[in-house]
């Protein structure tokens, strides 16, 4: 994440990658203030083990952009709102130049930058999988309980004149 600030947001991907026991690193770097550490970071990312990396910066979001340059590792951005409703964040992730590919999830949202981590990561672990695709049906099964309570909700009737 580009400070501390941004724990908040990002502490929910962390939910996700511990909610699911992948094993995860949190730091704080910034493209502006530390950028050489970004770089060391960046190319050592793949020799370290690192397989995802979930990048997330607010206003001059230029974090996930930076690491996706320097690295070979699949990274996700994450917009953080900070000013104009996250669209600067947004923007500055998403407009990537070609062969620079940065994955970007909504603003904020860090849980399904960790989830999407989850998706890229189960691809080659068939136990990840399993539990990924339990994730899934449990979501599944929580709309159809809800439409089941929807269902108990009194309606009045319909009429047409």
């Amino acid at each position: 994440m580009g400070s501390t600030s941004d724990l908040p947001v990002m502490e929910k991907a962390a939910d996700v990658l511990n909610d699911f026991e992948v094993p995860f690193e949190i730091i704080a770097l910034s493209a502006h203030r530390t950028p050489e550490e970004v770089e060391r970071y960046s190319r050592e990312a793949r020799d370290r083990g690192i397989k995802v990396i979930i990048a997330g910066a607010g206003m001059a979001a230029h974090l996930p952009g930076v690491i996706a340059a320097q690295t070979t590792v699949p990274v996700i951005g994450v917009p953080i709102k900070a000013t104009l409703d996250g669209w600067d964040s947004i923007l500055s992730i998403l407009q990537m130049p070609p062969g620079i590919p940065v994955a970007t999830v909504g603003v904020n949202a860090a849980r399904n930058a960790g989830l999407l981590t989850i998706q890229m990561l189960a691809l080659s672990d068939s136990d990840l999988m399993k539990k990924f695709t339990g994730f899934k049906e449990d979501l599944k099964k929580k709309v159809i309980r809800a439409n089941k309570e929807l269902a108990t909700v009194k309606k009045y009737p319909y009429k047409t004149n």
